[in-house]
């Protein structure tokens, strides 16, 4: 299993480590700083350099599903180096800060409608919650506002470890309803947002909020009879 650098600094753009193993079209490291997709989070992409000069693109990072390996999946007809070769990854991280800005963005929204969430999703451009929320009618203008006033208070985020059995004795943590946390671990990651948002979660996050930047509600609308979706995006990028 890779060690997931990741868990260890967000902030980490790039890393020394040796291919464990190879896969069809992808590569299994000793250690990544890739995050693969889970959580509603996208995978990163970047780049492998090789020991020899070679420059690989890595399109996406992705978990296998029966072992749990961190897969850096290539474009196709690379030919990555063999096993136990010393590489260096790189991670786009344009790409990858986006996803960190909105992902911190969207704790805040669950924070600001105060439903359960029944999805989620995210990329680089926005990002969307679906709350459970029959019959409320969700105004833009004061989700907005609210955003902005926490964007701008400028929260600084904690993670921390908890057991399954202290979540399960803590329900009132757990705010999606679709998908629940994996409470068989011993340790699960909480996020906090210093007096604000609390909730477990494996995706990656600004250290405060004041790094998000403004952002806006793109819509809202209604996903069958009891979701009421909204969805959030980058104000810079209406500029």
């Amino acid at each position: 299993m890779s060690r997931m650098l990741y868990n260890e600094d967000a902030y980490l753009q790039q890393c020394e480590t040796r291919i464990h193993a190879l896969h069809a079209g992808a590569v299994e490291l000793e250690a990544t700083v890739f995050y693969p997709l889970g959580g509603g989070q996208p995978g990163d992409s970047g780049w492998l350099l090789g020991p020899d000069g070679q420059r690989l693109r890595i399109g996406d990072t992705r978990r296998d599903r029966e072992t749990g390996a961190i897969l850096h999946l290539l474009e196709a007809g690379s030919q990555a180096p063999p096993a136990g070769s010393a590489v260096r990854v790189e991670i786009d991280w344009a790409r990858r800060h986006r996803h960190m800005r909105m992902h911190t963005c969207l704790h805040l929204l669950s924070a600001v409608v105060p439903h359960g969430v029944t999805g989620g999703n995210l990329s680089a451009e926005s990002g969307r919650l679906d709350f459970d929320a029959e019959g409320v009618a969700l105004d833009a203008e004061f989700i907005q506002a609210e955003l902005a006033r926490l964007i701008a208070e400028d929260h600084p985020l904690h993670m921390r470890l908890i057991s399954g059995t202290e979540l399960a004795a803590q329900p009132e943590l757990i705010k999606t309803l679709s998908v629940k946390p994996p409470m068989h671990l011993p340790q699960i990651r909480l996020i906090e947002i210093e007096g604000t948002d609390l909730q477990p979660c494996g995706g990656t996050h600004v250290a405060r909020t004041g790094e998000i930047g403004a952002v806006r509600v793109l819509k809202i609308e209604s996903k069958g009879a009891r979701n009421r979706r909204v969805v959030l995006g980058f104000a810079e990028d209406a500029a």
